[in-house]
């Protein structure tokens, strides 16, 4: 049996987590809050040690799912961090949405240690987490990859070699993007739907099947459709963070970008009246209330 470390139990990794239970996985689980990485552990029947220092010295891959790069550089260094317990023939990874440039910065400590280290980063919704089929894009030498290769179809329907270490986080700021743009398309094109006397559902239920009908579109039904009743999934703080992520890598190549800047004006104006802890899909809860104003 394979033990995996899942280092962060918020909505992602608590998801990835349960999907490795039911994928045979000896668990291991390390968060900074300890009372939710206890309750999953309850649940899952999984161990809780207290550092990362302790989730790397005993697993054979350890993830990190994290909110941002300080965190996960407060988690991978220092006497208690990852790399200080990472045990020869291990792979180290990170999950996390961050900069490229953030996992090669643990490369050399890493491999000091005889492990391996991979940037991994997923898409797909929570529910998608906790089913197994998310998709993983990976950074990092193969033979390191097809070490991690049984762990990773436990939580993905398709796992992806994208090139040397950081390009996995280059790809997944690249998805975002797309996605943003989706996010901000759907939220516009509805509440142009709905000012035009088109009920919200049945107008969203032409975007599913339009040519449009990307797999996001289909998933996010519930949350722009029925805002009040349903989960957040991916909060607006964490899509201003992506945002900003992806326009300071845009700035580094000088990639244009004018629709990622209009993405995240529109996603801090509605953190700014909404609060940042509502679901990315508050976008349309914005625009109607720009709308309200007579705001053009």
């Amino acid at each position: 049996m394979t033990t995996v470390a899942v280092v962060g139990t918020g909505r992602m990794g608590s998801a990835m987590a349960r999907s490795l239970a039911r994928g045979g996985s000896d668990l291991v689980l390390y968060n900074r809050t300890p009372e939710r990485g206890a309750a999953l552990a309850d649940e899952l029947g999984a161990r809780v040690v207290g550092t990362p220092a302790e989730a790397s010295a005993v697993a054979d891959v350890a993830i990190t799912m994290l909110a941002d790069q300080p965190a996960v550089e407060s988690v991978w260094n220092g006497p208690d961090g990852l790399l200080t317990g990472a045990k020869a023939g291990s792979v180290l990874v990170d999950m996390s949405t961050v900069p490229p440039d953030v996992i090669g910065s643990f490369e050399a400590a890493a491999l000091e240690r005889g492990a391996g280290i991979l940037d991994a980063p997923v898409s797909g919704s929570v529910p998608l987490a906790e089913t197994g089929k998310l998709t993983i894009m990976v950074g990092g030498d193969v033979a390191t990859l097809e070490r991690a290769q049984p762990v990773f179809e436990q939580l993905a329907t398709r796992v992806v070699h994208i090139g040397p270490l950081g390009s996995g986080a280059a790809m997944k700021l690249s998805v975002n993007t797309l996605i943003f743009a989706l996010n901000q398309g759907i939220g516009e094109a509805l509440v142009l739907a709905e000012m035009a006397g088109i009920d919200r559902a049945t107008a969203y239920d032409f975007f599913t099947t339009s040519a449009a009908g990307a797999p996001y579109v289909d998933y996010k039904r519930d949350a722009f459709v029925a805002p009040g009743s349903t989960a957040v999934a991916f909060s607006l703080a964490l899509a201003e963070k992506d945002l900003r992520l992806i326009l300071e890598l845009a700035d580094r190549l000088g990639a244009p970008m004018p629709q990622a800047h209009a993405d995240l004006d529109l996603v801090r104006a509605a953190v700014a009246r909404l609060g940042p802890d509502r679901d990315a899909s508050a976008v349309a809860d914005e625009l109607r209330a720009m709308a309200g104003e007579g705001v053009a």
